[in-house]
């Protein structure tokens, strides 16, 4: 245990504060502020519907199959370390996708772009969780989780003035002053910290084989005919959990961590949950400007009252949390999210903003505002102080997997195929039926997270954690 944690009203605890929502708020950014631009690069580099799923989901492969590693790289060389190097990779890889000159390039930079994005992330929650006086951890989290929901939020509509203005690569070039700003809170602010019980080897085969699995399943996904891949895919998952297990206390995944029942029922929530909004951010903008009828602009601009509502709510949100438990919050908020997601199916030919946009991202907002804090702050909850690297990295882990998996198999499921985005009827049409799947996944989120998450972990996390 640290004896020098910081307060969160203090100055070089809004520093930190800063510092890691800034870094994380940048790879949540890069992962909607290119949704926007897709119908662009789509045409100037002449990819097709895969080409598009590609550029979504070469990031978040390697994002998932690697952020496991770089959470127990943080917590065995220092978080802030990890961190910074983390940082200063992404700004690199989003210089190359800048300058990418077809789309082949561009989907292997954002590959690069994703390890990045492997390193910072889980560093970012772990800096929190182990920098903070105890007390202030929920509500350091709500912060966290409102600001980087602000950053998600923000990315479409960032990227439609972009895309109009400077043009598509500039969705990318932007990276670099803001990895330069986090370089430089976190170097004068931020304090080191890591797992002083770390020993043993690095798991680099279970990360390999994470890795792997996860390109196998997403490719089979996503191109045609592909069972192959999907069986190799399959098998290796199955090896990774082999070899976690027989690796354990050096696996990439601690098996011990899953003892608690709570915590595997939030992982389990967080993989449903994000598969669907995944479909979401990867569909609705596009949706806004093929078939809606939407400038770039003002289709990134429709997302803006979730970007409000994250703002004002996620911090009162982890509040109620620790008061009431994560229970109710959690439940409550991802139903409403997904009333958000059955709203949007609503959306069409000449949709109106006020009508039907509006009120759909407003209810979705609401509900995202009130499930993200609380569902993070129990994760890291119910884990020991010292594998706070290793659960969040967990976490991210299954929310990129969900949301990897989900962006792959949904759109080939409602036809969304080939040039699918330049044909506004068949993506009309495939665009309501991915809203009803999403919306049926978060009913199933919410009724997994109120059978399974019966005590206030957040209330008892003093006692049993000491």
């Amino acid at each position: 245990m640290h004896d020098d944690h910081v307060a969160l009203k203090s100055a070089r605890g809004r520093w930190i504060l800063a510092a890691t929502v800034l870094g994380s708020g940048m790879a949540l950014l890069d992962s909607t502020v290119v949704n926007v631009a897709l119908p662009f690069l789509g045409d100037d580099l002449d990819a097709d519907m895969a080409g598009l799923q590609w550029t979504i989901n070469a990031y978040t492969l390697t994002l998932a199959g690697l952020i496991l590693l770089g959470g127990s790289l943080g917590d065995r060389y220092g978080r802030r370390k990890v961190f910074l190097i983390g940082t200063v990779w992404f700004a690199l890889a989003s210089a190359l996708c800048g300058l990418s000159p077809n789309v082949e390039f561009l989907v292997a930079a954002r590959a690069l772009q994703g390890v990045g994005g492997a390193l910072l992330t889980p560093g970012s929650l772990a800096i929190i969780q182990a920098s903070f006086v105890r007390d202030d951890r929920p509500r350091a989290v709500g912060a966290w989780s409102g600001l980087g929901g602000v950053a998600a939020a923000i990315g479409p509509l960032l990227g439609g003035v972009l895309v109009q203005t400077a043009g598509w690569r500039w969705a990318f070039l932007l990276n670099l002053p803001v990895a330069a700003l986090v370089v430089l809170v976190t170097r004068r602010h931020v304090p080191e910290s890591r797992d002083e019980q770390a020993a043993g080897r690095f798991d680099v085969l279970g990360a390999v084989l994470a890795a792997l699995a996860l390109a196998c399943l997403t490719y089979g996904l996503i191109e045609k005919g592909a069972a192959i891949p999907l069986v190799v895919g399959v098998a290796l998952g199955a090896a990774f959990v082999v070899l976690e297990k027989r690796r354990s206390p050096d696996a990439l995944v601690p098996v011990s961590i899953f003892r608690d029942r709570v915590f595997t029922a939030v992982n389990v929530v967080t993989l449903i949950m994000y598969a669907a909004m995944g479909v979401v951010f990867f569909l609705l903008v596009v949706q806004l400007q093929v078939v809606s009828g939407f400038k770039a602009t003002p289709a990134g601009l429709s997302l803006l009252p979730t970007t409000i509502l994250m703002l004002l709510l996620s911090a009162r949100a982890g509040e109620m949390a620790k008061r009431y438990g994560p229970r109710w919050p959690m439940t409550i908020g991802i139903l409403v999210a997904g009333l958000g997601f059955l709203w949007m199916s609503t959306i069409g030919f000449g949709a109106s903003y006020v009508l039907q946009v509006l009120p759909a991202v407003t209810v979705f907002g609401l509900g995202l505002s009130a499930a993200v804090a609380p569902l993070t702050a129990t994760v890291l909850a119910t884990a020991e102080e010292r594998h706070a690297g290793t659960a969040s990295g967990v976490n991210n882990a299954v929310a990129r997997t969900g949301s990897l998996l989900a962006v792959a198999a949904v759109p080939p499921l409602v036809g969304l195929v080939g040039d699918a985005f330049k044909n506004p009827p068949v993506f009309n049409a495939g665009f309501h039926t991915a809203m009803l799947i999403s919306a049926a996944m978060m009913v199933v989120a919410a009724l997994i997270t109120f059978l399974t998450i019966r005590r206030n972990i957040l209330a008892t996390e003093g006692q049993v954690r000491r």
